[in-house]
């Protein structure tokens, strides 16, 4: 199964750890020193042109990547909950 992200990007559903508030998220000094990590390491795609809402982390072939997407985790919740996913 797969979920739309944003802007042509589309993730396998079973390589998704998880979906994160950007916002409420990134106030924990951890999730930001782990972004930073991610950027500095080039892990890091940015989906959207607009101000990001949310990151999605995935594993593929043991290697973690992090999405910022502007849509919204309760958007993201949907697609992957639709019947369109299934």
């Amino acid at each position: 199964m797969i979920i739309h992200v944003g802007n042509d990007i589309i993730l396998h559903q079973e390589e998704i750890i998880g979906i994160f508030d950007l916002e409420n998220s990134s106030i924990s000094k951890f999730t930001k020193e782990y972004l930073r990590k991610k950027q500095q390491e080039n892990e890091v795609i940015t989906v959207t042109k607009e101000m990001p809402k949310s990151f999605i982390v995935t594993v593929h072939q043991k290697k973690e990547t992090v999405y910022l997407s502007q849509l919204a985790p309760s958007t993201l919740k949907k697609r992957s909950d639709s019947k369109y996913n299934k």
